[in-house]
């Protein structure tokens, strides 16, 4: 099955969201549980979730992608910085709850000159605080460019982390691979894709991998740089993403377009993936 979205607002509700996705022919999505730039969370209708979930079995959906908000950097050097990512990370899987079995993603974070092994350290013991609360989520570490002092631009440091986390199995702790990121972090999915994968397969495992964010890159490879743009109109290619969502490693897992898209922009983005896809 082929699960293929975007990112939505979600301050209509999941049962608008669904709708939106499958009038862009989606049957998945990304979406914000607060503010991305944080702030208080809405309350969850539990009858709005009732009748999304309804909607997402009958259409056929993959699981949904919650995102974390950008400000949670649970390895700030900055001690209030990283309690408010804690209570953050914990309110949003309490909420998670509501939506079972579905996947949260996160940024590991910036170490801002701490280093990375005691940003390791620091992302762990959160997450070994918070993921008691995970009790039916797949959390995700998301894979990052490098730019500036970002953690888990190499899938060592991806790796490290989930090794320290108390709870870490497959269906508990894994990746999300943002396509923009691994290039602009040094991966070439463009010309050694078979290469990447069989690393991060030694490193991870590919069964850890639960989701893909799907974006071309303004930069070139190895930039560090994280600047998002519309498939085909960047350093990767149309091609070269095409090839990406067909590798046969790659079935099945959910993609979700974080271009720089309104709605229309992403129900063609969609239609071309769908028109190239191989089963």
């Amino acid at each position: 099955m082929f699960y293929v979205g975007c990112h939505l607002s979600s301050s209509a509700g999941f049962l608008k969201m669904g709708e939106t996705a499958l009038k862009l022919n989606a049957n998945t999505f990304q979406f914000f549980l607060r503010n991305p730039r944080g702030g208080a969370a809405k309350d969850i209708d539990d009858k709005d979730v009732k009748a999304f979930l309804e909607l997402a079995k009958k259409n056929n959906f993959g699981k949904i992608l919650a995102h974390a908000p950008y400000t949670l950097n649970p390895c700030s050097k900055d001690e209030k910085t990283r309690e408010f990512a804690r209570l953050v990370f914990a309110d949003d899987l309490k909420r998670m709850e509501h939506i079972k079995g579905n996947l949260y993603n996160f940024h590991p974070g910036s170490h801002v000159g701490q280093g990375v092994p005691t940003a390791i350290n620091q992302i762990t013991e959160i997450l070994n605080e918070v993921m008691v609360e995970a009790k039916n989520t797949t959390v995700l570490l998301e894979t990052m460019s490098g730019k500036g002092s970002e953690v888990g631009s190499t899938f060592e440091e991806l790796a490290e982390i989930i090794s320290k986390t108390h709870k870490n199995g497959i269906n508990e702790l894994g990746v999300c691979l943002d396509t923009c990121h691994v290039y602009s972090a040094g991966y070439d999915i463009i010309n050694k894709l078979d290469d990447v994968l069989e690393h991060f397969d030694k490193v991870i495992g590919l069964n850890r991998l639960h989701a893909i964010h799907l974006n071309d890159s303004l930069t070139e490879f190895n930039s560090h740089k994280d600047r998002h743009e519309t498939l085909g109109n960047g350093s990767l290619g149309l091609e070269g993403l095409i090839r990406f969502v067909n590798h046969p490693a790659l079935k099945g897992i959910p993609i979700n377009l974080e271009t720089p898209n309104e709605l229309d922009g992403y129900a063609k983005e969609i239609a071309i993936l769908r028109e190239n896809y191989k089963d």
